[in-house]
């Protein structure tokens, strides 16, 4: 089974371009939601992760992930120091899920896949582009976020020009019926390579 890694700056799309490949049919595994699944299931990454930030990190055995983000955002140590606990656990966890799957391909989707070198696990990479300003507006309606918050989240991300040197296949996800047409033309693509 082939794996499809999927990618892009954050406020991209990369969720909307998923859900497309979820409407044809292709399992898609999205690590950011995995991982916090993890966070609030596993013993041993709550472990790691208080003894990271301390006591604050957890409010009942849910992670406090606004102060979270709020150390690893102004700390790149700690920001490895959380990856390092997180992508392990995502990593064997996607492998058990895709053991799972009957299908000629699956979508994994990751914000840091390049950053991380997890693109080398994956027979083809998709980056999702999409203007900044249109990426900005995004983000500001869906998180309520500053724009200061948001380049903070965004330099810690490749830009698009070093990721597209790596990626087989790039959508720019400007109009949303374009996008689903790319994404049906590439799922046409990818079927015929698996």
């Amino acid at each position: 089974m082939k794996v499809v890694g999927l990618t892009g700056g954050i406020g991209s799309g990369k969720t909307t371009v998923a859900k497309f490949f979820r409407e044809l049919d292709v399992p898609v595994y999205i690590a950011d939601i995995e991982a916090k699944k993890l966070m609030e299931t596993d013993e041993s990454i709550r472990s790691a992760i208080i003894e990271l930030f301390g006591e604050k990190a957890y409010d009942d055995n849910i992670p406090n992930r606004k102060y979270i983000a709020s150390r690893v955002f102004e700390d790149k140590e700690k920001l490895e120091q959380l990856n390092a606990v997180i992508h392990p656990a995502v990593a064997d966890h996607f492998e058990i899920w895709k053991r799972e799957q009957h299908a000629p391909y699956v979508v994994y989707e990751a914000a840091i896949l390049f950053e991380k070198g997890g693109y080398k696990k994956c027979d083809y990479n998709v980056l999702v582009t999409a203007p900044f300003d249109r990426r900005i507006e995004r983000l500001q309606k869906r998180d309520n976020s500053t724009l200061e918050e948001i380049e903070a989240r965004m330099s810690n991300q490749w830009s698009d020009d070093k990721k597209a040197e790596l990626a087989d296949f790039i959508i720019e996800n400007k109009e949303l019926d374009q996008t689903q047409r790319e994404v049906r033309q590439l799922h046409e693509i990818l079927l015929k390579s698996a």
